[in-house]
């Protein structure tokens, strides 16, 4: 359950259960968001995400350049540069199909776009930190349910990443700690129940405008 003392009523609930209509239904939310909204939502997001003791622990996150309608970020990134924390962003693989690399971003990093039409960091070894070096890692979803179950665009791409360090949180070995997923949503993106299937990576903790969700 979430840990707060109030649900946001404007947290949407769909009566869906497929997959795919669920990711149409919810896209289809958050590209209807007005700048202004949008604009409003970045700014109590990283209200929540810059006074979070993780957070402001964390040494090296991965973060990602919002696309598709999705809660900005840039926000986050700038405060992290301002803090001294180093940010990172994920890569497509080149070889290793499914799977993500995480390169080292600042103000001096060249993007190019992916495949997917995504910005990112153009591919340099040397920029390269293993993922169990993060601290964090800010995932972005497509939706999320009130158990932490997330829904993603169907890649697979952040439960590859993730499998690692979900099986020791299973177990609570003491590598469960990092890399930690932090999961970033629009609060329309909230849906009641999420259909699973079991290579789906559920999250811990979730952070949208209204609310900071940490789920057991």
């Amino acid at each position: 359950m979430p840990s707060t003392s109030t649900i946001d009523t404007a947290l949407s609930s769909a009566p869906l259960t497929n997959r795919a209509a669920i990711r149409k239904y919810v896209r289809q939310q958050r590209r209807q968001l007005t700048p202004l909204q949008q604009r409003d939502s970045a700014e109590k997001l990283l209200v929540h995400f810059s006074t979070d003791s993780r957070i402001l622990q964390a040494k090296h996150i991965a973060l990602y350049l919002s696309n598709d309608g999705e809660l900005e970020t840039q926000g986050l990134i700038d405060w992290c540069w301002q803090t001294g924390k180093k940010v990172y962003l994920p890569v497509v693989h080149p070889f290793a199909a499914g799977n993500l690399l995480f390169l080292h971003y600042d103000q001096k990093t060249t993007l190019i776009n992916n495949q997917y039409g995504i910005a990112e960091p153009k591919l340099d070894v040397r920029k390269i930190i293993p993922a169990k070096q993060l601290d964090i890692i800010c995932t972005p979803l497509v939706a999320f349910d009130k158990t932490g179950a997330r829904l993603g665009m169907g890649g697979g791409f952040y439960d590859r990443t993730l499998s690692h360090w979900y099986q020791h949180y299973q177990k609570q070995t003491p590598q469960y700690n990092t890399p930690y997923p932090i999961g970033l949503a629009h609060n329309c993106q909230l849906i009641d129940t999420l259909p699973t299937e079991e290579w789906d990576i559920p999250l811990p903790e979730v952070i949208t405008p209204s609310l900071h969700f940490k789920f057991d």
